[in-house]
């Protein structure tokens, strides 16, 4: 399976993070993860969010240029060297191009995969037994 992530690209200027926010939130858009990296002039937004299609939606009309592209939600286990083993899995097939961390309530924690491709990535992951969610699945967490 596999999530949609919100690619926002954003000015760095004070209050811009705050605008992308308040317009997620007033059309009852839900944050569910996000990693901004920036440069000295401008950043990226990757958000999973509760209504993706939504999310870019509303975003572009009140004029953010945004995305939407498809990435691995891999449940990762709770001990040491967990993500590593996990990496290890597809890295002779996809290169990872970012990742980036998902809370969640639960006993296993998240990991957001961007890779070269995402089918072969799946495929390896769901043969080792390493479980992906969808982006409604994450919702439900």
């Amino acid at each position: 399976m596999s999530a949609k992530q919100l690619s926002v690209f954003i000015e760095n200027r004070q209050g811009r993070l705050g605008e992308v926010l308040s317009v997620l939130k007033n059309n009852e858009v839900n944050l569910l993860s996000l990693s901004l990296a920036d440069t000295t002039e401008y950043g990226i937004l990757r958000l999973i969010v509760s209504y993706p299609e939504k999310g870019k939606e509303c975003l572009t009309k009140a004029g953010f240029s945004c995305m939407l592209a498809d990435v691995l939600v891999v449940k990762i286990p709770h001990r040491t060297g967990a993500l590593q083993e996990i990496l290890e899995c597809v890295s002779d097939k996809v290169s990872v191009e970012y990742a980036y961390g998902l809370s969640t309530d639960k006993a296993d924690a998240c990991v957001v995969l961007k890779v070269s491709d995402i089918k072969t990535a799946r495929d390896v992951l769901s043969q080792n037994g390493i479980e992906t969610l969808s982006t409604d699945e994450i919702d439900k967490l």
